[in-house]
């Protein structure tokens, strides 16, 4: 059987109804519309979510309170003892580096480092950002920290 084998099952499929071409088509004057009203108005139906006059759902819900700022920069957090864990002593740490080392799943994705844990190698970290705290124990490893200006 082949693509162009496919057809659809008989009777699944129907003429589209052609309204409004004359009445010796069957569907002429008021094309199926019936005479006055609503229903036979242009646009004459009610939106989605409308619910017979009574308050929609939509509008009885509470509104979340706060604010979602849409350009927020979301970091990856790395421990220090994670770093300490995977690289070797005077090894230089960068995005293709974590990438590397199955820390983070994009080199370019912004990394800050935090200083959980106690770190013994010399490494030169350069990372988007670095916590007070993981900044001081790298450098007292004899490390460095070199972030963006």
């Amino acid at each position: 059987m082949q693509l162009h084998d496919l057809t659809p099952a008989p009777g699944s499929t129907h003429k589209r109804k052609r309204v409004g071409r004359g009445n010796s088509s069957g569907h002429g004057t008021t094309a199926g519309r019936g005479q006055n009203g609503q229903g036979s108005r242009s646009g004459g139906t009610k939106g989605a979510g409308f619910e017979g006059g009574q308050t929609p759902l939509a509008m009885r819900l509470p509104k979340l309170p706060g604010f979602r700022n849409p350009r927020r920069i979301e970091y990856s957090p790395i421990n220090i003892s994670a770093l300490d864990a995977r690289f070797e002593d005077g090894a230089v740490v960068d995005g293709a580096a974590l990438k590397a080392a199955g820390l983070i799943k994009s080199e370019f994705e912004p990394v800050k480092v935090l200083g959980n844990g106690e770190i013994s190698k010399k490494l030169t970290v350069k990372v988007d950002k670095a916590s007070a705290s993981a900044k001081a124990k790298i450098e007292a490893a004899g490390g460095s920290v070199e972030l963006p200006c």
